[in-house]
């Protein structure tokens, strides 16, 4: 547990626990948006971003060019994250996460009146970049706060369950994204390219405002107000957030940057790259590739919560690293079963590699991540771990994973040996992780 929830008075605890909900559901609702436009991208990508923007490239260039721009949202995250998250540490939670949820708003239903390539040419290419980045700078602080919020309004012994609702939340995010993009996609294919893509990114407008009004009414976590009146005691009012994380907490950013590589790089293969290799490679139905998607995403949902108790009763640390060895393993015999295109097997293998996979490394990573900075500057941490780890491995891993199946012929098992490595990664790192923690963290508020 952190040091400071261990010194709030019992009046404050009360009114903790009252508020977890609103912080929960907030969060929750923030985190859904951020997947569904992310997912939503994924899937437009994979099915006709390369046909409306990049008509002029070859179909498996046009393919890379879309997954390229879907990695260039990945590389301005850690830039919103840093300083939305300064903002986060500096200024309060809420002003943060209302500034990011509006962010993404503008450029999720910006992203739905964009004009084609075939209406006004190379400028339609470059707004769809443009988007792209206003999408990823908000996006980079989202996680970052919403686990943040969580996790310091969070009862003891709670955490790791309530933060891997997040995660949940995440594939709820996916799962409604590819609901709707199923249901344009029984479109016919000249409709679906003329409008019909459209729909799912102007739909997303009645999510943002309900997630403003949310976030117009959260208080700030009882914990935040402590850290920063005791920061003021100690005449630390004039602290800069991130340059004091890198001062005292430079092996927990390394080891934390490295821990989330399993995750992101089967995050986004499971999430972006499955859909584009079950239809184009496998060549699955589009219907029957968003069907597998989704049902495996929903098996997933349901099963990080439930990872997330599991980490809670006997630690974050085993599960996370039991999460990276399985899917370091399963993704041989994941990648054999999907190059079968049997709509059955492949639903079944997804549904696994979601609902153990996924569900352990997602349900424990919440909890693990807010316990390995203080207060005073856990929003910039989180962040910068996680969004330069997003930068490099999340925002590309599509795009590598699509052209290492192109360099071995058509053969997945490139993209297996990329997926062990991520999630080696991510088991040395723990383990350097819960050696470094030894140390008296908890004496820092």
């Amino acid at each position: 547990m952190n040091a400071e929830k261990s010194f709030l008075p019992q009046s404050t605890l009360v009114k903790q626990r009252s508020g977890i909900r609103r912080a929960v559901i907030a969060s929750t609702v923030g985190t859904v948006i951020e997947w569904f436009d992310y997912a939503l991208y994924g899937s437009a990508s994979a099915l006709v971003i390369n046909k409306l923007f990049f008509p002029q490239l070859s179909n498996l260039a046009g393919i890379l060019a879309a997954f390229a721009t879907f990695a260039i949202g990945f590389f301005v995250r850690p830039i919103g994250g840093m300083i939305i998250a300064h903002i986060g540490d500096k200024f309060g939670r809420k002003p943060a996460l209302l500034l990011t949820i509006i962010l993404m708003g503008i450029a999720t239903v910006g992203m739905g009146l964009l004009p084609t390539y075939a209406q006004v040419g190379i400028l339609a290419p470059i707004l769809l970049v443009l988007t792209r980045v206003l999408q990823g700078f908000g996006a980079g602080a989202e996680y970052a706060g919403a686990v943040t919020l969580v996790a310091e309004y969070s009862p003891p012994g709670e955490q790791a369950k309530l933060t891997a609702i997040l995660q949940s939340a995440s594939l709820g995010g996916i799962l409604l994204s590819t609901i709707v993009f199923l249901a344009v996609a029984q479109l016919p294919e000249d409709v679906l390219l003329a409008w019909g893509w459209r729909i799912p990114f102007l739909l997303s407008i009645f999510l943002f405002v309900i997630a403003v009004y949310i976030r117009k009414h959260l208080e700030e976590t009882p914990e935040y107000n402590l850290a920063m009146a005791k920061a003021a005691k100690n005449k630390r009012e004039k602290q800069i957030p991130i340059k004091d994380l890198l001062k005292n907490s430079p092996k927990e950013v390394i080891f934390g940057f490295l821990s989330i590589t399993g995750h992101n790089a089967n995050a986004y293969l499971l999430g972006s790259f499955v859909l584009s290799y079950l239809t184009n490679t496998v060549k699955m139905p589009k219907s029957d590739g968003l069907v597998v998607v989704m049902i495996s995403t929903l098996v997933g949902a349901l099963m990080t919560p439930l990872a997330g108790k599991i980490a809670d009763r006997i630690g974050c640390a085993p599960v996370y690293a039991f999460g990276a060895v399985f899917t370091g393993i399963y993704v041989y015999p994941l990648l054999m079963i999907l190059q079968q295109g049997n709509l059955l097997f492949s639903i079944l293998a997804m549904s696994l590699a979601y609902g153990v996979g996924f569900a352990t490394l997602a349900g424990a990573q919440g909890a693990f991540l807010s316990n390995l900075f203080p207060t005073r500057y856990r929003y910039s941490g989180i962040a910068i771990t996680r969004e330069l780890n997003a930068m490099l491995i999340a925002g590309p891993t599509p795009f590598i994973a699509t052209a290492l199946v192109a360099a071995a012929g058509g053969s997945p098992y490139y993209v297996a040996g990329y997926m062990s490595l991520c999630c080696l990664a991510t088991f040395v790192a723990i383990y350097a992780l819960v050696r470094v923690q030894k140390r008296a963290v908890s004496t820092e508020y």
